[in-house]
């Protein structure tokens, strides 16, 4: 005759040793995350400045004369910059495509802040320029919407200059991530407002210490 009570603890120690009974899934334990570092492609990156008889300056790509982005107004000459960088997010150092994202972060280094007198509020927008080339048109909101958008939090203000500012970019790297980007671009422009007469300086030197002050984006993925 069967004993009922030794065939149902047989069975319980059964689903012990398997972890887990109907889900072996869990018996994998929680996914391994990767984090990987991706500099901006100074090629790309640049500013364009609308002056006040409402035309256009377009700056891309640094070089020997040119190793800074601009975002805010200039209180010398009352042009407002709005800057733009590109992080090329494929090749060995990009992030998968079906990478689920976990956070991001956007480290610039603040080169200055003119002029030295109150804060700059600062929005980011996630853009998609492709061919990889900014032109007038991109630097309208309408002409070309974000697709989607964070306000920095705090202001910039003077104590940031000379140092690395890290920026949270989650919801915008989710979304490029969501859209299958194949580079994560932004709009660095001044919060829409009153305006505020201060430029942010946003280092992208080219130079031997590019690894230390370039603008940098932190992925961490599974």
């Amino acid at each position: 005759m069967i004993n009922l009570q030794r065939v149902a603890l047989a069975l319980a120690f059964t689903c012990i040793g398997l972890t887990s009974c109907g889900g072996g899934d869990h018996a994998l334990g929680p996914p391994v995350s990767y984090t990987t570092q991706i500099q901006s492609d100074p090629s790309f990156d640049g500013d364009i400045a609308l002056t006040l008889a409402n035309t256009f300056t377009v700056t891309q790509g640094m070089s020997a004369t040119v190793q800074s982005v601009f975002a805010g107004i200039d209180p010398a000459s009352g042009d407002e910059y709005r800057s733009f960088l590109d992080f090329q997010l494929t090749g060995s150092n990009g992030v998968p495509g079906n990478a689920f994202i976990e956070s991001a972060f956007l480290d610039i280094h603040v080169k200055s802040l003119q002029t030295n007198v109150g804060t700059l509020p600062i929005r980011i927008d996630l853009v998609e320029f492709q061919p990889p080339n900014i032109i007038s048109t991109d630097y309208d909101r309408v002409a070309q919407p974000p697709l989607a958008s964070i306000l920095v939090s705090p202001d910039f203000a003077q104590s940031d200059v000379g140092t690395n500012v890290s920026i949270d970019v989650t919801t915008l790297m989710v979304k490029a991530q969501q859209m299958g980007l194949v580079d994560f671009q932004i709009r660095i422009l001044e919060e829409l407002g009153p305006a505020i007469p201060l430029l942010l300086e946003i280092d992208d030197t080219t130079g031997a210490d590019r690894a230390s002050f370039a603008p940098l984006l932190t992925v961490t993925y599974h």
